[in-house]
Formats: structure tokens, sequence, C-alpha cells
């Protein structure tokens, strides 16, 4: 694995420090004044899931120009598109000449409306539909995809899945993405209280929602809302999806162990040697494979990677800078 070229200042070597500034307000506005920056236009989409799913999304380009390619970002779990990273990874792609698309899962950001059945982590069958939806609608290319956390998680799905679904998809970036989400809740449960919390605080507020717009489909009560983080999912996979216990959920949408062997899209992937939620060795254990690079940090938190006082963030310019330097995307990009 090459070594990285992240090295923050001694002030920002704490893992906590890193993966809450790096979601935090201060982040988001900044991730705002740089798209607004680009003076690039955006739209709103509601895109083809597919079995009548839909999804949606923020299309941004800048007038009058012709894009390089198409960029494809996707958020974490209870992120959305406004998130601090998507806001500042769009404007960095933006700057570089490409056309963004900004998916929101289902039921992230205003969109808890738009299906009735809830959203789980391993409907990714959804998320490809869409995303061939989004190349029918902006045909520029080269495509790529970038993801964060469970985003990253998606990206890396969405590459597998892409040669067999005819999906234009020629590289991806992936930060921190979940490799075995049984082993991150674990981590969680057992490390500092402050991300599990958060998490279920959020999660909470999504179900609550979610039960005020369908409540002949959604019958939870508040006793089932105050659950932990692991008897909540469990209750909810159970009930909401078509798996028979937790551990089957979780395998079906785990990456980790060998399960990136036969990836032929070429993938690019970051994390932390601190990150409190996602461990480490799980990445050194991925499978030899050619189309998938891996860079390690010694610091970064979660999806952090702050770089100084400014709040610059190495992994935005990471996702960027490694995918438009891709050969493949640079062999599309000028055949175009």
């Amino acid at each position: 694995m090459p070594a990285s070229a992240y090295a923050p200042p001694p002030w920002l070597r704490n893992a906590h420090v890193q993966s809450v500034l790096g979601s935090s307000q201060w982040r988001r506005q900044r991730g705002a004044r740089a798209l607004v920056a680009t003076g690039a236009v955006t739209t709103e989409h509601l895109l083809d899931g597919g079995d009548g799913v839909r999804l949606h999304g923020l299309h941004s380009t800048i007038e009058g120009r012709t894009p390089r390619g198409l960029a494809l970002l996707l958020h974490g779990w209870e992120g959305s598109t406004e998130s601090s990273y998507m806001r500042l990874t769009a404007a960095r792609f933006l700057r570089a000449g490409f056309d963004v698309f900004r998916l929101n899962f289902r039921d992230h950001g205003p969109t808890h409306h738009l299906n009735e059945e809830l959203f789980h982590s391993a409907r990714i069958d959804e998320v490809v539909h869409a995303a061939a939806d989004v190349c029918a609608r902006f045909p520029a290319r080269p495509l790529v995809a970038a993801g964060y956390s469970l985003g990253g998680n998606f990206a890396l799905r969405l590459a597998l899945r892409a040669p067999g679904a005819g999906l234009p998809l020629v590289a991806v970036s992936a930060v921190c993405p979940v490799l075995d989400p049984a082993l991150t809740l674990q981590r969680m449960e057992r490390g500092m209280p402050i991300y599990l919390h958060h998490f279920e605080r959020k999660w909470r507020e999504s179900l609550v929602r979610k039960r005020s717009l369908f409540p002949h489909r959604l019958t939870l009560d508040d006793s089932v809302l105050r659950l932990g983080m692991r008897d909540l999912t469990e209750w909810l996979v159970l009930r909401h999806t078509a798996f028979s216990s937790l551990d089957e959920y979780f395998q079906g949408y785990s990456i980790a162990g060998d399960r990136l062997a036969g990836l032929g899209v070429p993938a690019h992937v970051l994390t932390s040697e601190d990150d409190p939620v996602i461990p480490a060795d799980g990445f050194r254990a991925l499978p030899d494979n050619p189309c998938l690079q891996v860079e390690i940090a010694r610091w970064g938190g979660h999806c952090g990677f702050i770089e100084n006082a400014r709040l610059d963030g190495y992994a935005e310019r990471w996702a960027v800078e490694r995918l438009l330097g891709d050969p493949q995307v640079v062999a599309q990009a000028a055949a175009h």
C-alpha cells in the first residue's frame, strides 16, 4: 500500500477532533460558499430507481461550457446531498470541468415521502437503476463516482455491478467506506459513545418522520424507537426486509473479505489508521486486485482529514484528484 501524503499539524492528530470537525456546521457553510463561488446552476431531479422507486438528487453544471465528464456523489448514512463533504467535493469537480450529480439515498434529505418502504443499506439495486437514469439524462463522459462512509460502500458495490448493468462507470473513489457493517456496529458499541448516540438520534428522527407519513406501513411505537442501535436494527430488519436475521442483513451489504476480488472498475480507497468506527485492519485484508488501490493514512478520523485551521479537507481533494488522474478517466476524457 502506498504511503499517505496526509500529514496534519499536531493539534489535528486526534481522531475525534477530526471526525467532529469533518461534519461540522462550519464545514457545511464552507461547502455552500464553495458551490456558490463556482457559478454552477443546480436543478432538482426525481430518478427512476426501478420497481416504482423514486430517488431524488441535484445536478450541477456551469452553463456555457462543455463538461469534461460527470461525477456521481454518494453520501453517508443519515447524510444528504447537502453534507459538507458532498458540497466540497462537488465544488472541486465543478472547478475541474466536470458536471456533478449528488444523489440522496431513500429516506435521506427531504425524500421520506417518495417511497413507502424504508431505506436499508442493502438497497443497491435502486442506486444502480438511478445511476443509469442519471447517465441517460446527462450523457457527459467519462462517468465517475465518489462516496463517503456508507456512500463509499455503495460506490464500491456500484463499481462491482456496473459492467453487468451496462453502466458506463470508469472509476470510483471511496473515503472511509464501511467494509464489514457487523464490525462497524461493534466498534461503535465499544468505543466513545458520541458516534453511536449521534447515529441513534439521527435515525430515530428519520423514523419518526417516516412513521408520520406512512403510519399504516411503519407501525413501530415509541418503546421500539427507544431501543438501542443493535436491537432497533434487528427489529426493523425482521419486519421490513427479506433478511431472516441481523447477521444475514449485514452480510447483504458487506464488502469485506474477498467480495471485491472480482472488481473490474478501477477503485481508489482512502481510510485512516485511527478511524473510530471502521477498523483499518479490514482494508489490509482486502484482495490483491490491480483495480483496487488502498491508501491508509496515519491520522484522519472518520471522514475527517482536516488539514488546517481553515478546515481544508485532504479527503475531498484526494477523491477528485485520484479520479481525474486515473488512466481510464484520462483516456475516456481525451476520447470525448
